[in-house]
């Protein structure tokens, strides 16, 4: 019997309780700027002036080098974890290799990437590339073996291709894994992207937050933070509702 239509009443308390406090934050934030320096705390109309005069397409610009990058570390990694599925040998070389790029700093492979790339461009994609692509590699195969073997050797029984036994069972199978990699990978690449843009890029977020330190302006520094934080807000919120549609069958009672 499917559950009743309407808001559920432990998320709706959830949101109130997440609004309560981004709302402490904020008061907190606007009480501390009237004692705390100028340069430390600034107020919030500061920061807001600041807000109004980001340029938009520093923050374009950014939003799509994540999104891209994203998209190609999630094929990269997704592949990656479909030639090593069930394949002993292979994941027993190729995953200590994986697991060493993970234990690599990002701040190091912006260093590799200037030596090795010349544009700015291709330093920013290979550094997101190398720091999320083995994120959705590890979590996606995880997956993989989690899925029941019962349930993979009724599926074998019908004699499926590989594509169709990849599309029917080990896909649908791993998907609370993707999202689950797609949410860590979001917090993870904001900070990664703009770390690289600090570094030659002339446009972009992290660009952006060079100029605010030599200028020495606090509040274009928030500014810029702020917008960061909106940004992964709402890419994670686009994963939410990805993962509402996705695992709808879980709010359905038996």
């Amino acid at each position: 019997m499917s559950r009743p239509s309407g808001l559920n009443p432990s998320l709706s308390k959830s949101h109130l309780i997440s609004a309560a406090a981004i709302l402490t934050f904020i008061l907190a934030w606007a009480a501390l700027s009237h004692v705390a320096p100028a340069y430390a705390v600034p107020y919030w109309s500061k920061i807001f002036t600041a807000l109004l005069h980001i340029p938009i397409q520093d923050v374009f610009t950014t939003v799509f080098r994540l999104i891209v990058s994203m998209l190609l570390s999630f094929v990269v990694g997704l592949t990656c974890s479909i030639l090593l599925f069930e394949r002993p040998n292979a994941e027993a070389f190729f995953l200590p290799l994986i697991k060493l790029l993970m234990a690599v700093p990002a701040v190091c492979w912006v260093v590799f990437a200037i030596l090795w790339f010349k544009g700015v461009e291709p330093r920013i994609y290979f550094v997101m590339l190398i720091t999320c692509a083995p994120v959705f590699a590890i979590d996606s195969l995880d997956g993989m073996k989690s899925i029941p073997t019962d349930l993979k050797q009724m599926a074998r029984s019908f004699r499926p291709g590989h594509l169709q036994f990849l599309r029917t069972i080990v896909i649908p199978g791993i998907i609370p894994n993707l999202l689950t990699s797609w949410k860590i990978n979001l917090t993870l690449a904001v900070r990664v992207v703009t770390i690289a843009e600090l570094v030659g890029a002339v446009n972009g977020i992290g660009h952006g937050l060079v100029l605010a330190q030599e200028m020495f302006s606090i509040s274009d520094v928030f500014a810029w933070t702020t917008v960061l934080v909106v940004i992964l807000y709402a890419l994670q919120g686009l994963v939410g509702l990805a993962e509402h549609y996705l695992l709808q069958w879980r709010s359905v009672e038996m």
